[in-house]
């Protein structure tokens, strides 16, 4: 009697996850002239996060948005955006290879209109089409711009102006939005708009790398936080770790803690 042996086909092989971060900081180290701004700092972001730095003024949060956009250049270790340096890259490049910034203090264009500051987000585009459909965008995100397109944005309120330099950085159509102290001298009402913006946004698919002193916001809307203390990590962990941190809470969100 013959016995014919059936031999099971294998499964194939799951695919390998991609564990690069998005974004990536090793060991790197900013001087200006003899003070260290960064001392050899480490960060991670990873795709679809929102990550915030949090710091006193001078650990090193503005230097660390400026290395990233090349504004300076590290004197040791390496930044890298998708796997690739970008350290050693213009900031023209680091724009159009995906990264945009809200910087601290908006600094919109004053004397330009609304729809001009928005076109000046996209300069380093050429397709008319995409242009338009993200101005849109930012007009269904931002419905107050739409109103006061036509306006001069200097004549805008502070609340106003961080919805256009918000608007201006999306026109590039980022893949990594990295905003500076974006509700520092905002009134409440906006500092809640400002944060709901940030979930929306990262919700459509931009990862954020977010520096703010409103810790208790900041951490409510991230997924992780690192804290920067005189160009160091001092703290790295999950947002909800960081609310209950006795250090973060007693020197960032004001909290009395009894000895």
């Amino acid at each position: 009697m013959t016995t014919t042996e059936e031999t099971a086909t294998p499964a194939p092989a799951a695919p390998a996850m991609d564990t690069t971060p998005l974004l990536e900081f090793r060991d790197v180290l900013v001087a200006y002239g003899a003070i260290q701004a960064l001392r050899g700092v480490n960060y991670r972001v990873n795709a679809g996060e929102i990550v915030c730095l949090l710091g006193a003024n001078g650990a090193g949060k503005t230097t660390t948005m400026k290395t990233i956009m090349g504004l300076v250049r590290p004197f040791r270790g390496q930044v890298l955006f998708k796997g690739k340096r970008v350290d050693n890259r213009p900031p023209r490049e680091i724009l159009q290879g995906g990264i945009a910034a809200v910087p601290e203090g908006r600094r919109v264009f004053a004397r330009m209109t609304v729809v001009e500051n928005l076109e000046m987000g996209a300069f380093t585009r050429r397709d008319r089409a995409g242009i338009a459909e993200d101005m849109a965008r930012v007009f269904d995100l931002f419905p107050r711009l739409k109103e006061r397109r036509t306006q001069l944005a200097g004549l805008l309120s502070g609340g106003e102006q961080q919805m256009l330099a918000i608007g201006r950085a999306l026109m590039a159509r980022p893949h990594l939005l990295i905003m500076d102290e974006p509700s520092m001298g905002l009134s409440p009402i906006f500092v809640e708009r400002v944060f709901d913006t940030v979930k929306e946004i990262n919700a459509q698919g931009v990862t954020i790398f977010m520096v703010e002193q409103n810790a208790n916001m900041a951490l409510t809307v991230a997924n992780r936080g690192y804290v920067l203390q005189t160009g160091r990590i001092v703290l790295a962990d999950t947002a909800a770790n960081l609310l209950r941190s006795e250090m973060v809470r007693r020197t960032y969100l004001g909290d009395v803690i009894a000895v």
